[in-house]
Order: C-alpha cells, then sequence, then structure tokens
C-alpha cells in the first residue's frame, strides 16, 4: 500500500511541474515569411507600352509662345510693306521737291517782292555748278551767280528771277530748270518806336495791323498817350500819317483806324 501511494505521489508532482514550464516559457515568435503570404500582393504600376523597332516614342505638344503660330501650324504672312513711289530716272523734280532737298525755306506772302538783304537760292536742275544755296541781296538789288555773274533781283518775284536767270543760263546749258527759293525776307520790316516795352525793327512777313504790331512790340507802356498814336508812310515819295487810337480799338470803336501795316512803315507811340 505504502508503494503504491508513493508512486501516485510522484506521478502527480511530475504532472505538476510540466504545467508549471508549460506557462513559463515565452510565447513563440511570429513567422513572417507565413505572414506575407497571407497578405495581398502589392501591384506594380503598369509599365508603358512597348514601342515597336524603329518607331519613336509620342512626343507631349510643345506650347508655342504669346505671338508666334503653334507647331503644325502654318505661320501667319505678313503684308507686303509699301515703298514710295519711285521717281522715273531722267525726269525733272518738282520745285516744292527741289527747295525740300536744299533746306528750310520761308513763305513769302503774295504781294512780296524780293529786295536788299533778303537771303534767296537759286537752283539748277542736274546743273549744280550754276545754282547757289543762299545768296544775299545787296543792296543795289544784285545777286551773284557762278557763270552768270550779277543779277537784278530786287524789285521781282520769285518767279520773274526764275525766268530772268533762266533766259541767262541758256547761254551756256541746254534747256535749264532754276527754282528760287526764299530763304530769309529781310526786305520787308516795319518800325515802331516811343512807349513801347520792345521798340524796333520786326520783319513783315505777314499782312499784320497797327494793333498786331504793338502787340508784337510788347504792349503799350504804362504811361503811353494811347489816343495819340500815329502810323507813318511813304507813299509815292511823299509822307504820310495816319491816326490809331488804341483804346478805341480795344473796345471794338472805329475799327477802320486799325490799317495794315506796310513795309518800312513807322509807329510812333508818343
Amino acid at each position: 500500500m505504502m508503494g503504491r501511494a508513493t508512486t501516485i505521489v510522484l506521478v502527480v508532482a511530475m504532472v505538476a511541474g510540466c504545467a508549471q514550464a508549460q506557462s513559463a516559457a515565452p510565447p513563440a515568435k511570429p513567422n513572417p515569411t507565413a505572414q506575407t503570404a497571407s497578405q495581398p500582393a502589392q501591384q506594380k504600376p503598369a509599365a508603358p507600352p512597348a514601342t515597336q523597332a524603329g518607331e519613336k516614342p509620342a512626343q507631349k505638344p510643345v506650347q508655342a509662345p504669346a505671338g508666334q503660330p503653334a507647331a503644325g501650324q502654318p505661320a501667319a504672312q505678313k503684308p507686303p510693306a509699301t515703298k514710295p513711289a519711285a521717281q522715273k530716272p531722267g525726269a525733272k523734280p518738282s520745285r516744292q521737291q527741289q527747295a525740300q532737298a536744299t533746306g528750310p525755306a520761308v513763305t513769302p506772302p503774295p504781294d512780296y517782292v524780293i529786295g536788299p538783304d533778303d537771303v534767296v537760292g537759286v537752283l539748277f536742275w542736274r546743273e549744280k555748278d550754276l545754282s547757289v544755296e543762299n545768296t544775299v541781296v545787296r543792296p543795289d538789288g544784285m545777286i551773284t551767280l557762278p557763270l552768270l555773274n550779277d543779277v537784278k533781283a530786287a524789285g521781282l518775284t520769285p518767279d520773274q528771277l526764275r525766268d530772268a536767270v533762266q533766259a541767262a543760263a541758256a547761254k551756256y546749258v541746254t534747256d535749264p530748270n532754276a527754282t528760287v527759293v526764299v530763304r530769309q525776307i529781310n526786305s520787308r520790316r516795319f518800325y515802331i518806336t516811343g512807349m513801347v516795352n520792345k521798340p524796333g525793327p520786326y520783319p513783315l512777313t505777314s499782312s499784320t495791323t497797327v494793333l498786331q504790331a504793338i502787340a508784337m512790340a510788347g504792349g503799350l507802356q504804362e504811361f503811353a498817350k494811347e489816343k495819340d498814336i500815329v502810323v507813318m508812310r511813304t507813299e509815292k515819295g511823299q509822307q504820310r500819317t495816319y491816326k490809331f487810337n488804341y483804346k478805341d480799338v480795344i473796345q471794338g470803336k472805329n475799327l477802320k483806324q486799325n490799317i495794315e501795316i506796310w513795309p518800312g512803315d513807322t509807329i510812333v507811340v508818343p
């Protein structure tokens, strides 16, 4: 009996030891291979379709800069530039073209005649040896031209002077074509003296009245006698005077006395 009891005790002790050993053992590590196999496989991005041998891959369209046509589109054609009409060789230029080609000129008034101290140009087409750009009319009324020597200019209109020089040049050249250009008008002057701000001589290049002449001279001074202004003029060798009442004219009264100034007139403001 004692032997059986001892055997039973030993078996119970062995079973209890095995149970403790299993509870004290560490948990088993997970197998990464098995876990990866259980998860779904990650899909890779689809590769671009393979091109056939000798075929180039398609290129993305390049956006053209602003103002330029896109690739594959025909460029817009610019309209042809217009050129000025060319002058036919051998054709004679107009007098206006000859005057513009040589420099500035003044436009004389309709009743203008050339006088001393005026500056004119005489231009011959295709005859530069006879031409002169600028020449001053001398006090004796003559101008000097190459080959033609002295030619009378004072007292003539520009057209009359042109006819005169063409007739003189016909002795040396065939079919002369001349142009007379007025550069400066110094012979047509009037004078204003007395109680004005800027007395002195003034050029008369266009139609000018007494009131305009006073304005050119800077106006009247403070103590000028507005009612006693006089215009002195030489007509047919005789001296004449014309009265001018400044105060009446600026008030619109007796406007007939605001006469037009002639070359050589003298305005006296007392």
